[in-house]
C-alpha cells in the first residue's frame, strides 16, 4: 500500500492558504497543485481543470496536466460545446448536472460508457475520478484525476482529494471572480480604461486631461433598415459592420471607449508613438473590410460616416450618483462629432480636420474642401476628405 507524506499534505494545504496570494491565475496555481499532490505521494497521472469563464469569445478554459510533460495544454472552449456529441457523451456533463463525484475503473473488460474512458485506458491510465468544483450563486466547474498505477487510486489518496478540493475550490473562485472582473470591463469600457477602473477610478469627475486624435463613425441608413428588416438579420448587419471598424481599431493601439446605437467613439492617444497614422490606418483597413462586407450583402448597401480631429480631453467618469460613464469629452470631441454629422451634407464617408492633417503630416493623402462653420462653434474649421481607393 501506497502511504502519503503527511508533511507534504500539511504543506500542500498551507500553501493553497497562503502560499499563492500574488498569483492571479487559476490555470498555473492548478499545474503546481497537480505537482505538489504528486509531491504528497499520490499517483496522479494526468489531471484536467473546465472553467467556464464567460467570456464574449468563448464559454471556457480547459487545463490539462499529463505528468513529466514539460508544457501543460492550455484551450479555449466555444460556447457550441455543450451542444456537441463529445460533451453529451462525457462524464463532464454528468458532473455538472449532479454536483456528485464520479469515479471509474478503466482497466476493465468490455466497452465503457462514456468514450473518454475508452481513450485513457488505450493512454494506460487505470483509475479516473471527476469533482464538481462548487462557487457560490450555483456556478459549478470540474477538475478530474486520473492514475496509471496498477491498482488505481488508493482510499487514502481519494480521501486527500476529498479533504483538499474544497480548498482549492475557493481559490479557483476568488481568481475567477477577479478575471470575470477584468473580462467584463474589458469589454463593456475597453483595456484601458478598465485598467483605470480596478486601479480605483471609480468616482464621479475622477480621470485625466489627455491629447488623444478621435474618431466616430456611424453606419448610414440605419433607421430604414431597422424598419425593413427581420430584427435578427438587423442585428446580423450591425455586429458584421462594427467587427470591420472595430478590428483594425484595436489592432492599431486604438481603444474604443463606447459604442452608440449604429455609432462608435474611439481614441488614440497621442503620447503613443505614431497615434495618428495608426488611426489612418485602421481607417483605410476598415474600408477594405467594409468593402468586402459589401460584397457579401445582397441588397443593403453598407455606407457610413467618419469624423476625424485632435486635442485635449478629459478621460475619466462622469455621469449621476450611482450610474457612471468612463468616456471622454471636450471640444475635440464635440468637433468630430460634426464632422462626423458633416459627412452626411457633403457625401464624403471620412472627413478631417485641418489640425489633425497638419500634426499627422497627411496633406497628400487628403483634399481639402474648405471652411465650414459646425454648429456650436464660432470659427469655421477648415475641413479635409481622406482620398479612399
Amino acid at each position: 500500500m501506497r502511504n502519503l507524506d503527511g508533511a507534504n499534505r500539511r504543506s500542500l494545504a498551507n500553501w493553497l492558504i497562503s502560499g499563492i496570494r500574488d498569483e492571479q491565475q487559476i490555470e498555473p496555481i492548478f499545474l503546481q497543485f497537480c505537482d505538489r499532490l504528486v509531491c504528497c505521494g499520490v499517483s496522479l497521472s494526468r489531471a484536467s481543470l473546465h472553467l467556464r469563464v464567460h467570456h464574449p469569445q468563448w464559454l471556457g478554459t480547459r487545463v490539462v496536466w499529463v505528468k513529466d510533460h514539460r508544457q501543460a495544454d492550455i484551450t479555449t472552449i466555444g460556447y457550441d460545446v455543450e451542444a456537441t456529441d463529445a460533451f453529451l457523451r462525457s462524464p463532464f456533463r454528468v458532473v455538472i448536472r449532479s454536483g456528485v463525484e464520479l469515479r471509474q475503473r478503466l482497466q476493465i473488460h468490455g466497452p465503457h460508457q462514456f468514450p473518454v474512458f475508452e481513450e485513457l485506458k488505450a493512454d494506460g491510465h487505470t483509475d479516473y475520478t471527476a469533482w464538481p468544483l462548487d462557487h457560490t450563486q450555483g456556478k459549478r466547474h470540474l477538475a478530474t484525476f486520473s492514475t496509471s498505477e496498477p491498482g488505481g487510486f488508493t482510499d487514502e489518496e481519494i480521501a486527500l482529494l476529498r479533504e483538499i478540493l474544497p480548498l482549492f475550490s475557493l481559490v479557483s473562485e476568488i481568481r475567477l471572480k477577479n478575471q470575470l472582473a477584468l473580462t467584463l470591463l474589458q469589454t463593456y469600457v475597453g483595456p484601458h480604461a478598465g485598467e483605470q477602473i480596478l486601479d480605483g477610478a471609480t468616482t464621479r469627475g475622477s480621470g485625466m486631461s489627455v491629447n488623444a486624435a478621435i474618431m466616430i463613425c456611424d453606419l448610414r441608413n440605419f433607421t430604414k433598415l431597422s424598419d425593413r428588416r427581420p430584427r435578427d438579420e438587423v442585428i446580423s448587419i450591425l455586429n458584421q459592420y462594427f467587427d470591420a471598424i472595430a478590428d483594425p481599431i484595436e489592432r492599431h493601439g486604438g481603444e474604443i471607449l463606447k459604442f452608440m446605437g449604429d455609432g462608435l467613439l474611439a481614441v488614440f492617444p497621442l503620447e503613443q508613438a505614431g497615434a495618428c497614422s495608426d488611426l489612418l490606418q485602421a481607417v483605410f483597413e476598415a474600408q477594405e473590410a467594409i468593402a468586402r462586407l459589401r460584397g457579401t450583402a445582397r441588397e443593403y448597401e453598407v455606407r457610413y460616416g467618419t469624423g476625424i480631429h485632435l486635442g485635449e480631453v478629459m478621460y475619466g467618469n462622469i455621469g449621476s450618483r450611482k450610474r457612471l460613464d468612463f468616456t471622454v469629452i471636450g471640444p475635440a470631441v464635440n468637433i468630430a462629432s460634426r464632422l462626423e454629422a458633416l459627412t452626411k451634407e457633403l457625401h464624403r464617408p471620412v472627413l478631417i480636420s485641418a489640425d489633425f492633417v497638419r500634426i499627422a503630416g497627411c496633406a497628400d493623402q487628403t483634399e481639402c474642401l474648405g471652411a465650414y462653420n459646425l454648429r456650436g462653434f464660432e470659427q469655421p474649421v477648415e475641413v479635409h476628405a481622406l482620398r479612399l481607393s
